[in-house]
């Protein structure tokens, strides 16, 4: 019969190896770096689409990051309200009122502080930038009308691209709808998120269930140490910054300070482009020498916080090399502008935790049962 014949079945019919048998007989290198080069394909493929609709989804992408964040960042304070046995509904009301009351402290503050200054603040920078270009033609093989027509350019570019009226107040309304929305979704995971937590693991059957509930925790570890981390290395930044410009004289410095403060929030990059910004106006306004010597105290507490006091408030779980740092927030720029800047590195760092976690609970020993009871140790 022919079915009893050799190699039927196998390949031998049509003159060549089967596909099993072809993929069998690549080296294992090849084999690896197919495998591989696949799953990162997938990887980056589903991340793409998850981009693309949190674009297309921007307000509630934006309310969803907002909310979580900021879950992380004042879960002390409920569990301190909670402690005082406060119920949970109005611990978690306290809690929007105390961060509303700052915001608002605080915006008000600024605003009648340096709202007259921040024409001075554009003045400033174009007298730096004039400054500048005056360095630049006079130590670089570049003529004033090159520079002319790059800025011309430049200037074209920004005004082909400038949103209309109808645009512009759809994004505020779309703005005041994503921090409202923000609120309301803050009071309620405050309120009820462990709830919501437990309720999903008591949905989970199986071996998977410890594996998720501590790649959970550890990830909202994460986030949390990484909020409160992240706000307070941008206030010591701000103030060391705000200090060294009083003290060098230099204009608008509670501006720049705020500036700074901001820019703390977008690793590496915010910093740099704050401290820019510092020098820029130390150079318009004090000549080179004040710029030389703010330039030096902003490089000073960078330093102090990247080598000093980011190892001791960021957690050791939390820290991401700098180039993980800057190719998550280059990805997060490229896919949801200045938002997706905020939001990718604590995007990444969780992440990070999570599949760390899922990989050091799967390849752990399993638990040794001693007189029936599960070993902790």
């Amino acid at each position: 019969m022919v079915a009893d014949e050799p190699g039927a079945g196998t390949g031998a019919t049509t003159g060549g190896p089967g596909p099993r048998q072809a993929w069998a007989g690549l080296p294992w290198l090849v084999r690896t770096a197919v495998l591989w080069s696949a799953c990162l394909v997938v990887v980056v493929v589903g991340l793409y689409l998850l981009g693309r609709i949190a674009v297309l989804l921007a307000p509630l992408a934006i309310a969803l990051a907002a909310t979580i964040f900021l879950t992380a960042l004042l879960d002390p304070v409920l569990l301190r309200l909670r402690r005082l046995r406060l119920p949970a509904s109005l611990a978690a009301l306290l809690t929007v009122l105390l961060l509303l009351g700052i915001l608002v402290g605080v915006g008000a503050l600024v605003w009648n502080l340096t709202a007259s200054q921040f024409d001075q603040l554009s003045q400033e920078l174009t007298q730096g930038l004039d400054r500048s270009r005056d360095f630049v033609t006079s130590t670089l093989p570049v003529t004033d009308a090159q520079l002319d027509r790059l800025v011309d350019q430049a200037r074209q570019g920004l005004s082909g691209s400038s949103p209309d009226p109808v645009a512009g107040a759809r994004t505020v309304t779309e703005v005041l709808g994503s921090a409202l929305l923000a609120l309301v979704l803050l009071f309620f995971l405050l309120k009820d998120g462990r709830s919501m937590w437990h309720w999903v693991l008591s949905r989970m059957t199986g071996p998977n269930r410890p594996v998720v509930a501590e790649a959970g925790s550890a990830g909202w570890r994460t986030l949390g140490a990484y909020s409160r981390g992240t706000m307070l290395i941008a206030a010591i930044d701000a103030i060391g910054i705000g200090l060294a410009l009083v003290v060098l004289r230099v204009p608008l410095a509670l501006p720049l300070a705020l500036i700074t403060f901001l820019g703390g929030f977008v690793p590496i990059i915010g910093a740099t482009v704050a401290g820019a910004v510092a020098v820029l106006v130390a150079l318009a306004a004090n000549g080179p020498t004040t710029a030389l010597l703010t330039l030096a105290a902003v490089i000073a507490v960078q330093q102090i916080e990247g080598n000093l006091l980011e190892p001791l408030v960021m957690k050791r779980q939390v820290r991401l090399h700098p180039a993980v740092i800057l190719v998550a927030v280059t990805a997060g720029t490229l896919i949801a502008g200045i938002a997706g800047a905020f939001v990718s590195v604590p995007i990444t760092a969780v992440l990070w935790r999570i599949v760390d976690t899922v990989q050091r609970q799967r390849t752990a020993p399993p638990a040794v049962e001693v007189s029936g009871t599960p070993s902790t140790s």
